[in-house]
């Protein structure tokens, strides 16, 4: 499934490279000509995200007794920023993107023979949804515009707190959820496209993000014991449009 997801987004970002690129070499008119020389200018950005967790199966022999392993596995999201971008000279940026994140993260599970006889109402799976505030900020090389293309690199960093949090739920024996904490840090970096058009410039992006916190919350439940730390990586396509 996530195979066929992923070759159809490759398909779509090279179909939207292959026309945007071509109408911009081919454009007699240099569009924006002045823009990158502005000081501040502001803009929005749009993406579709792939995220999962990335955890370790736990070292604890009783688990493992009854547990074999678990996995995450990428799932879609949304996310949606607004950007202030400051100009540092000829090829330098430096970006706020405050905006929201949805994302629905899974862990898989793989019992043991034995355990699922004497629970046969085990969770194969268990999703954690979150909606996270977040205040990233981006470090942006510009390479040199040729007509109206201009390639860049990103790199930069995030705060993310998660809204829908089940970090109070003191119930979770008797719920399928698994609490995390509320804050996340992670670290990112991508590369983009700028096309110049007549009235905004339109970007295409591709940007991961990799979680430094640890979110697991120690439970004494074997859901969360499974694993001796989780944190979080994503995957966006982004769109941006700035004035």
């Amino acid at each position: 499934m996530f195979s066929e997801r992923k070759k159809q987004i490759h398909i779509i970002l090279f179909l939207t490279l292959l026309v945007a690129g071509c109408r911009s070499v081919s454009a007699q008119v240099t569009y924006l000509a002045a823009f990158d020389k502005k000081q501040v200018h502001y803009g929005i950005q749009i993406g579709y995200t792939q995220s999962k967790f990335e955890n370790a199966y736990t070292l604890d022999d009783d688990v493992r007794q009854s547990l074999y392993g678990s996995t995450s596995y990428y799932t879609p999201g949304f996310h949606l920023a607004v950007i202030v971008d400051f100009r540092m000279g000829n090829y330098f940026n430096f970006r706020l993107l405050p905006g929201l994140t949805l994302i629905n993260r899974t862990i898989n599970y793989s019992w043991s023979n034995e355990y699922l006889q004497q629970y046969p109402g085990a969770d194969f799976s268990r999703n954690v949804e979150s909606v996270y505030g977040e205040i990233p900020f981006d470090i942006k090389f510009r390479a040199f515009r040729y007509r109206n293309f201009r390639p860049y690199l990103t790199a930069g960093a995030s705060y993310g707190f998660d809204f829908a949090s089940m970090r109070n739920n003191k119930n979770n024996n008797n719920q399928s959820i698994i609490r995390l904490n509320t804050s996340d840090f992670r670290y990112t970096y991508g590369v983009g496209f700028d096309f110049y058009m007549r009235y905004v410039k339109f970007a295409i992006e591709l940007k991961m993000s990799f979680g430094l916190s640890d979110l697991k919350i120690d439970d004494d439940d074997i859901y969360t014991r499974s694993n001796d730390f989780i944190n979080t990586r994503t995957f966006m396509l982004g769109f941006t449009f700035e004035g």
